[in-house]
């Protein structure tokens, strides 16, 4: 029997959980949530680690889905953003720590001239297609099968198709689209240059944008497919959109701009920029930021962007104190040391017991994946994977205190080492061990 403060600890959590179930919707947070028997409430981040209500130690690789790649709680930032703190936490009028994060992103992005704040990754994309829209004065986006840009009635397309789509129809993802939306928002498959250079070059006329994640996912784009979108694009005036919340300060200090050699006309920040703290941006040139100029008299000709938050001294101090940390020597080293050999060995272990585990992506963010499918280009090629296996292994992860999100991604912190790698890699060992029982 379990002493009496550990069972009042499994208790904790326990009434956490279902109070949880009975106030939140769906018990949760959002759209991903950890199956019933490994459910936890965390109640403090520490670096690469967080502890659970039971007082249970996980490495964290889902880091927020994200926003945490210096870690949880690092003491520079929350140093900064108590000193800020102490001077009041919002203005709406400008404020010296955002006009210092504009130019610091401006110096730091091959597209940017002028930036605009947001209070999140799904309103950056959103404002950055209305932007497109504006300077255009066309109304259709097209996005690429399986790309992920945010919760806008715009973005939720074609997103989790469960098969290929019949290009360029895309099927709504949710509930509650507005049906005229449909056919506004066409759609691609990713890493095929020629198929979606036909579908721009045959809807050139009604074509505003078309917006992509560069890393869509985990999938990287094979050489030449993110020249081709440029080219087409630049071609016939289209407004090319890069989804870099997850890409941008995590696979390169310049992003996917610098990772994959392209500049679009806008590129869309969040997650990493503000260092965990809520807060997105829309980058590009002047030439379409001006649009966004509230100093226009004729509000005919003004994109309407803001919100009450967006650029809050907070977040821009915990932003600049993340961007000063990442750009010190070593740091992008380290995150590909780290998840570099994750990526190696969990395929090797899978190997070992049968178990076809694929590691696609880059060294700070990638997935693993159960298919005999290569090289996985495209979501027809993840639509291969066995999500169920996935499943399993994950919850065995996790009963061993390895946090990760089943069928999703691995995102490295600068804060994880060599140990956690050594734990990780033991704890798979052993969850591949009892799922090949």
């Amino acid at each position: 029997m379990a002493p009496k403060t550990e069972r009042a600890e499994l208790n904790r959590q326990a009434d956490l959980v279902e109070r949880a179930g009975r106030y939140l919707a769906g018990g949760g947070l959002g759209l991903f949530v950890l199956p019933p028997e490994v459910n936890l409430v965390v109640v403090e981040g520490r670096g690469g680690h967080v502890i659970d209500a039971n007082g249970r130690d996980f490495i964290d690789y889902h880091l927020g889905s994200g926003p945490a790649l210096l870690g949880h709680a690092h003491p520079e930032i929350v140093a900064a953003v108590g000193r800020q703190l102490s001077k009041g936490s919002t203005y709406y009028f400008l404020n010296e720590p955002v006009i210092r994060l504009a130019e610091r992103l401006v110096n730091a992005i091959p597209c940017a001239e002028q930036v605009h704040f947001t209070g999140s990754g799904s309103e950056a994309t959103f404002f950055a297609m209305r932007l497109a829209r504006a300077v255009t004065g066309r109304d259709k986006i097209l996005k690429f099968e399986g790309g992920w840009h945010g919760v806008s009635d715009y973005s939720l397309w074609g997103t989790i198709p469960p098969r290929p789509s019949r290009y360029p129809d895309a099927e709504p993802d949710t509930l509650g689209i507005p049906a005229a939306l449909r056919g506004q928002v066409l759609v691609a498959p990713f890493n095929d240059a020629a198929r979606a250079v036909e579908i721009i070059d045959r809807h050139a006329g009604e074509l505003a944008a078309v917006i992509v994640e560069p890393l869509e996912r985990v999938l990287t784009p094979v050489p030449g497919f993110l020249e081709a979108l440029r080219e087409a694009t630049r071609r016939h005036e289209i407004v090319l959109i890069f989804d870099e919340v997850v890409t941008g300060f995590r696979i390169a200090w310049g992003g996917a701009q610098e990772r994959y050699g392209v500049t679009p006309d806008l590129a869309t920040y969040g997650k990493a920029m503000s260092g965990g703290f809520p807060m997105a941006a829309i980058a590009g040139p002047n030439g379409i930021m001006k649009s966004l100029d509230a100093h226009r008299t004729d509000r005919r000709h003004l994109v309407w962007a803001s919100g009450t938050l967006s650029g809050n001294p907070i977040s821009a101090t915990a932003g600049l104190t993340a961007l000063d940390l990442l750009s010190r020597p070593g740091t992008y080293d380290h995150l590909h040391k780290i998840g570099g050999r994750l990526r190696r060995e969990i395929p090797k272990i899978g190997a070992r017991y049968g178990f076809a585990a694929q590691t696609p992506g880059e060294d700070a963010v990638f997935g693993v994946r159960f298919t005999n499918r290569e090289p996985l280009r495209t979501w027809e090629d993840l639509l291969t994977a066995d999500k169920d296996l996935n499943l399993r292994w994950s919850v065995e992860l996790l009963r061993r205190g390895i946090l990760v999100n089943p069928n999703e991604k691995f995102y490295i912190s600068v804060a994880h080492t060599d140990a956690d790698v050594d734990r990780t890699l033991e704890a798979c060992d052993q969850a591949f061990a009892t799922i090949a029982r």
